[in-house]
């Protein structure tokens, strides 16, 4: 767990922090927090996702070695993965809701993307264009010479 934001707390507090609001985004699928601290969950939530679709024991082992709650564990590698197992990556969304009122923090949202009662609709996915056939070097060197059409000669309104 290197080269995350300090957040104004001391490493122990920093990974504990981290750890409960992981559990309980994966727990309630959607919470409010600050936008650096959801910047730093969003990375921790889609690494437990990428655990729970792995589904390995040593991946399950380090899951729950992260997380809080055999609950949460549960859905992690059951629900959240199967919802998951087509997606490569991106599985949260941060959306920013408000300046918070006390200090002027700014305060967003943080939620698992295609989930009953999404604040945002996910964008389908784009199909992948076709791989197409490379040509060999000298078909590909013949289509690439430039050649200029003929020109045609200008009569001019004297000599008609």
């Amino acid at each position: 767990m290197t080269n995350f934001r300090k957040l104004g707390r001391h490493a122990g507090h920093r990974i504990s922090m981290l750890r409960t609001l992981v559990s309980q985004l994966v727990k309630h699928e959607r919470i409010e927090t600050t936008v650096t601290k959801a910047k730093e969950v969003r990375r921790l939530a889609d690494n437990m996702i990428q655990l729970g679709k792995e589904g390995s024991l040593d991946s399950a082992r380090r899951a729950a070695g992260f997380v809080r709650g055999d609950d949460v564990l549960h859905k992690i590698f059951t629900e959240l993965a199967y919802r998951y197992k087509d997606r490569d990556g991106g599985y949260t969304r941060l959306l920013r809701t408000r300046i918070r009122v006390g200090d002027a923090a700014p305060m967003a949202y943080i939620e698992f993307i295609d989930r009953e009662n999404e604040l945002r609709q996910s964008n389908p996915a784009t199909p992948q264009p076709p791989q197409r056939v490379p040509l060999d070097p000298w078909d590909k060197s013949r289509l690439m010479k430039q050649v200029a059409p003929p020109k045609e000669e200008k009569i001019s309104d004297s000599e008609l």
